[in-house]
Parts: structure tokens; C-alpha cells; sequence
């Protein structure tokens, strides 16, 4: 378990450095035995990339750094559920096993909204963990979107 809040704790201060970015505070790691070798936080503002989600942008380092788009012996560790276009990719790329912190009610699409990995269409589906770190992914996201509004 140790392994586990190691993983989850990079993730978060990648999240940290979204907010302090001025992005939504998403950070992921992407895990390979058992060393991170990828990682990536929210930056869709400041490169203009409407894709450049946490999970996005890991999962591109992972890829080019194994030189595959098969993750299939890698494991993703996300701040927040997943949105639809992120759990698509987890799905192309075979990611073994996600987990997560904080639910998405609103924008998730792993056990909300959509819930992407039940549909009949899905070619892959991960393990799934939630609810690693969710106290703390959940009061950074909820602090972020206050300070914004006011």
C-alpha cells in the first residue's frame, strides 16, 4: 500500500502544479513494474490542446517512451475519474489496471455519466480502483473551481 499512496501522491502534486498553472487540478502517473515512467497534469490552456488532459498527455509519454501504443503491462493512476475521451483512450491503449481518486458526477465516464467501460462498443476494459486520495483530490478540485468563481 505504500507502493500505492507513492503513486498517488505524484499524481496529486502534479495536479498542484495544473492549479498553480491555472488548469483544472488533474494530475496522472503511468505505472510500469512498478516504476512511474510517465506522467502529465491538466495543461488544455496553456498549449491550446483540447486533449491535453492529465491522462492524455501520460499516456503519450508512456507510449513513446516503451515505443508502443500497447500499455497493456501499465497501470494509470488519476487525481480524478476519467472523462469520456480519456477512458476511450485508456481503452485503446490497453491500460491494465486505472485507478483513481475523486468521482466526476458531472463529467466522469467510468462509474458516471456515460460509464464507458459497460458499453457493449468497448474493446478493452481496465481493472478499476476508485477512491485513492479522494478526500484530498476532491478538496483540491473543489477549492480550485471556488477561488475561480469568486
Amino acid at each position: 500500500m505504500d507502493q500505492a499512496r507513492t503513486y498517488m501522491q505524484r499524481a496529486l502534486a502534479l495536479a498542484r502544479e495544473a492549479a498553480a498553472a491555472g488548469e483544472v487540478p488533474v494530475g496522472a502517473v503511468i505505472v510500469h513494474k512498478g516504476e512511474i515512467i510517465a506522467e502529465g497534469h491538466n495543461r488544455p490552456r496553456g498549449t491550446s490542446d483540447p486533449t491535453a488532459h492529465a491522462e492524455i498527455v501520460a499516456l503519450r509519454a508512456a507510449a513513446e517512451k516503451l515505443g508502443t501504443d500497447r500499455l497493456s503491462d501499465c497501470d494509470l493512476w488519476v487525481t480524478l475519474e476519467p472523462c469520456t475521451m480519456c477512458a476511450g483512450a485508456i481503452a485503446h491503449a490497453r491500460i491494465r489496471r486505472l485507478y483513481y481518486g475523486a468521482a466526476d458526477p458531472k463529467g466522469g465516464a467510468v462509474e458516471s455519466g456515460v460509464n464507458f467501460f459497460a458499453a457493449a462498443t468497448c474493446h478493452h476494459v481496465p481493472e478499476i480502483y476508485a477512491g485513492f486520495e479522494e478526500a484530498e483530490s476532491a478538496a483540491m478540485l473543489k477549492d480550485f473551481f471556488k477561488t475561480r468563481r469568486e
